[in-house]
């Protein structure tokens, strides 16, 4: 049966369909020796498809594993810079092609998914699935209302992108500080430690503990468990879809600049002309 060449890819074990997708955009999936366009479709049981010239074998077992990352850890399959940080990779002794969904950045901790199941990979990490994750935060300071508020509204960040509202809410104050509860659907690159920067409430450790409806539970950092195939169904079930949303940037002003000033009619050029004759 036919079906699209990001699918198959994302159904063999080979990535997410979204980063196939960036596969074939690169060149680098071919079917039956021709180089593959985005919308082909293809049959697995009878079409010779390879990816980077070697060849896509037969679907392999869907695996699933939750897995606590530890700090200092890189939430990618290859340290591309080859030292000696692990990845949640070496973590897991599978011998299935496993991709992490739902990446932390090196410094953060907690629930990765680990699986080769590119369709639900797509589903959690896709906002229009409307999936959410929940992270605990530890700031440095104790936030006031102002600060919940805004960070809930949504806040503009150096490139001009304006979040979208999420749930914020204080768990427990810590010292001078406090752990505050972070519930959101998007996840741009260390987008909590940037609003937390620009709301002046400095991060001090991001734990996340839930991935739609998967939880972190008793895990340890570094350990990690199978899921059980009624946390695969549950997660495969799409959440309520929110109304739809329009990314929002804003145009920033450079800082340097003085605001512009009114160009004058020609009516008021006519005159500032007449003038200047008169004065002569």
């Amino acid at each position: 049966m036919e079906e699209r060449i990001q699918k198959v890819m994302a159904q063999a074990g080979i990535a997410s369909r979204r980063d196939c997708e960036e596969y074939i955009i690169a060149g680098r999936v071919k079917v039956n020796g021709k180089i593959a366009v985005i919308g082909q479709k293809a049959d697995p049981d009878k079409d010779h498809i390879t990816v980077d010239n070697r060849v896509i074998k037969g679907l392999e077992k869907k695996v699933y594993f939750a897995l606590n990352k530890p700090r200092y850890v890189l939430s990618t399959v290859e340290n591309e810079k080859g030292d000696e940080r692990r990845t949640v990779r070496d973590l897991i002794p599978s011998a299935e092609r496993l991709y992490p969904v739902g990446r932390l950045d090196f410094e953060s901790e907690g629930l990765i998914l680990m699986t080769n199941d590119g369709d639900l990979a797509q589903k959690l990490t896709h906002p229009s699935h409307g999936h959410t994750k929940e992270y605990q935060v530890l700031v440095a300071r104790q936030p006031d209302n102002e600060q919940i508020e805004t960070w809930k509204r949504g806040v503009v960040l150096t490139d001009g992108y304006k979040t979208q509202p999420c749930t914020v809410r204080v768990r427990s104050l810590a010292g001078k500080g406090a752990w505050l509860v972070v519930i959101m659907k998007e996840g741009r690159k260390r987008q909590i430690r940037e609003i937390a920067a620009l709301l002046g409430l400095p991060v001090v450790r991001i734990l996340r503990v839930r991935i739609g409806s998967l939880k972190l539970g008793t895990l340890k950092p570094g350990e990690w468990r199978e899921l059980t195939s009624l946390e695969v169904e549950e997660l495969n079930k799409e959440e309520v879809r929110p109304a739809p949303f329009k990314k929002t940037f804003v145009k920033r002003a450079p800082r340097s600049a003085a605001p512009a000033e009114p160009k004058p009619s020609k009516k008021e050029m006519a005159k500032k002309f007449i003038r200047g004759i008169k004065s002569k």
